[in-house]
């Protein structure tokens, strides 16, 4: 892969694609690189973001600053929600939900025992 066309010039668009590449790259190996408490963190921050994102609606004002206003926190939702994924990755997603199916199956002993 080369940044180059046939006659040797370095067209200006390929080489900010490629850069873009390379950061993007960069970033999800440093998010990947982050704890999976961190990754926790970052998913719950998702949750009042998203609540915001359609709460605002009930505010009286403009359709207009409705529109920017949720276009901003759902915008920050899905970026906090992809984030904390990148930063989980597969083994600490698998975790995290091996997590909620042990308390919802402890859950559902005790109701089970109580009755």
């Amino acid at each position: 892969w080369s940044l180059t066309s046939s006659n040797g010039d370095v067209n200006p668009r390929d080489t900010h694609c490629a850069t873009m590449k390379q950061v993007m790259a960069k970033i999800k190996i440093w998010l990947a690189s982050l704890s999976f408490r961190t990754g926790v963190i970052v998913l719950l921050c998702c949750i009042p973001l998203y609540i915001i994102s359609f709460a605002q609606m009930l505010l009286p004002i403009s359709a207009q600053a409705k529109t920017v206003l949720w276009v901003i926190f759902f915008g920050l939702a899905k970026t906090a929600q992809y984030s904390g994924l990148t930063i989980l990755g597969v083994e600490g997603y698998k975790r995290l939900k091996s997590y909620f199916r042990r308390k919802k199956s402890n859950k559902n002993e005790h109701q089970q025992g109580g009755v």
